[in-house]
């Protein structure tokens, strides 16, 4: 990737992020850049395919991690510490990124910015299933909920992260034995 491409990407998440994906036209993201549309076509071809360059850039390697975090060890105390651990380095590295994705998840079904974000968020939710899924060997009492732990885990940990940038707060070990305290005694009960 050149300096140009990279460039664009940054100042279209930085927009995209600050005032929504389908708020922001491609004028806005050339000027910002400093390059005409016809070098932002030429790299994305179209707007959609820039923000699937950035969800791309973003997500391949994030989701590498989660996968790592998610190898069942037969500890499931220690895998819940290890994907929030992930989830929140990540949201503290790349908190623009992070935001802009919470928003795109959030946007009406039938909108771009929508169809950008389900396929990666099909992919993630799969990877946290397949924790809760290995576990059913030692915790026969999860046995079918794989889906719905994986969303509830995953949305209180979107909880954790959005209270604490809005507050200012870092996300700290502590807060990520809390999370998985909090989260355990809800599938153990």
């Amino acid at each position: 990737m050149n300096s140009n491409q990279l460039i664009i990407m940054q100042k279209a998440l930085s927009l995209f992020s600050a005032f929504g994906y389908e708020a922001t036209g491609t004028q806005q993201i050339c000027d910002a850049a400093g390059v005409t549309k016809p070098t932002l076509y030429h790299y994305f071809k179209s707007k959609r395919g820039l923000i699937d360059s950035i969800l791309s850039e973003n997500f391949t390697p994030f989701l590498t991690h989660v996968e790592e975090a998610c190898a069942y060890q037969h500890d499931l105390t220690l895998n819940l510490e290890a994907v929030t651990r992930v989830y929140f380095q990540f949201a503290q590295q790349e908190p623009v990124f992070y935001r802009l994705q919470l928003a795109l998840r959030s946007a009406p079904l039938q909108s771009e910015s929508y169809e950008a974000i389900a396929p990666w968020a099909e992919k993630e939710s799969v990877v946290l299933q397949q924790l809760f899924v290995a576990a059913e060997s030692d915790h026969g009492n999860m046995r079918g909920r794989s889906q719905a732990y994986a969303l509830t885990l995953l949305g209180m940990i979107n909880a954790y992260i959005h209270h604490a940038a809005d507050q200012g707060e870092p996300l700290t070990d502590t807060l990520i034995h809390q999370a998985r305290h909090q989260f355990m005694h809800g599938i153990f009960s």
